[in-house]
């Protein structure tokens, strides 16, 4: 009789663990926790990409100053050190403007060659 009771009870304690648990993820299949959990995914990943953006701008700015202090176009505490103009120029043509700042570049005249001609 003791047996009998035993197992009984283990059988339905093991069917209200079972009841429990697919009762559990029914809920979790359930449109509404889907779409709960599709939100907070993507909210996660939104975090995730404005952290990866601000260190990617971190290393930029530090990158940034490593090049101007081997160019040696630091900052000064007041402000910049070197002209605004000077940091528009593309590299070869910066390196010109520091060397002789009242040089101009030449630049072609193509205006005779007629691009309606077939060729």
């Amino acid at each position: 009789m003791f047996r009998r009771a035993f197992w009984f009870t283990a059988g339905a304690a093991a069917g209200v663990w079972a009841t429990t648990k697919v009762n559990r993820r029914l809920k979790q299949l359930t449109p509404e926790s889907l779409a709960a959990q599709a939100a907070d995914k993507a909210v996660e990943a939104g975090h995730r990409l404005k952290h990866f953006a601000l260190d990617v701008k971190a290393g930029m700015s530090q990158r940034e100053d490593e090049l101007n202090d081997a160019l040696g176009l630091c900052r000064s505490e007041e402000g910049t050190a070197r002209p605004d103009n000077v940091t528009a120029l593309p590299g070869p043509r910066r390196l010109q403007a520091i060397e002789n700042p009242q040089r101009t570049t030449h630049r072609p005249n193509f205006s005779h060659i007629n691009r309606n001609e077939d060729h």
